[in-house]
């Protein structure tokens, strides 16, 4: 009776065997797929340094900080009371927003970067009064989309009231007769005494009028 069992208990032992190494190579097959999901995320976020990343002891180039600092169109933080100062009662959030707005160096003191292209923007903004008065407003900023660098208005009101050139008149009366170097203020006499002397006369250097010849 045993022998009859053995057959088919072989059989059951050798299936079993196969079920479980199938098992076991599915299981280190699932272990494996994992490891290397595992490997490929920690690879990804990974830093990875950028060729143009600079160390904290790098210089910056002269034409890189230059570009930087040129007067042109740049997000700037305003506050909202500076744009809205008769709100000086209220409150808002965010007290500041960010604008573009023209900034950066000229190649001249004398200058200052302006904003040559100008719009609008609206934004939500919470303005609160009191605790009980609160409320979403819309409100108007300005931005810019180009600059230029122009005349500071104190050094233009200043060339404006002098004279240029700044020269006296070489003559009120006979203004006719001369000639005023603009750069040097140096008067000269409009006629030559070549001129004169076409004429029988002498030039007279003081007045620059053609005389009568003295006798």
């Amino acid at each position: 009776m045993f022998e009859n069992k053995s057959p088919h208990l072989a059989a059951w032992i050798l299936k079993r065997r196969l079920s479980l190494d199938w098992i076991s190579n599915t299981m280190n097959f699932i272990d494996s797929l994992t490891l290397l999901f595992l490997t490929l995320s920690a690879v990804k976020s990974a830093h990875i340094p950028k060729a143009a990343e600079r160390g904290p002891h790098d210089v910056i180039p002269l034409i890189e900080v230059y570009n930087k600092s040129v007067c042109q169109p740049r997000e700037l933080l305003v506050e909202i009371l500076q744009e809205y100062p008769e709100e000086v009662e209220h409150m808002f959030i965010p007290s500041c927003v960010v604008l573009t707005r023209c900034a950066g160096y000229c190649n001249d003191e004398m200058l200052q970067c302006m904003p040559a292209s100008i719009y609008n923007v609206t934004m939500e903004i919470k303005r609160i009064k009191s605790q009980r008065q609160q409320n979403d407003v819309f409100m108007s900023f300005s931005e810019h989309s180009a600059c230029e660098c122009r005349l500071k208005k104190e050094v233009k009101e200043q060339k404006e009231n002098v004279c240029e050139p700044c020269c006296d008149h070489c003559s009120e009366r006979r203004r006719r007769l001369f000639v005023q170097d603009p750069v040097t203020c140096r008067c000269s006499c409009k006629h030559t005494d070549a001129y004169c002397k076409e004429r029988q006369q002498e030039l007279n250097e003081r007045t620059c009028k053609c005389d009568k010849p003295r006798r």
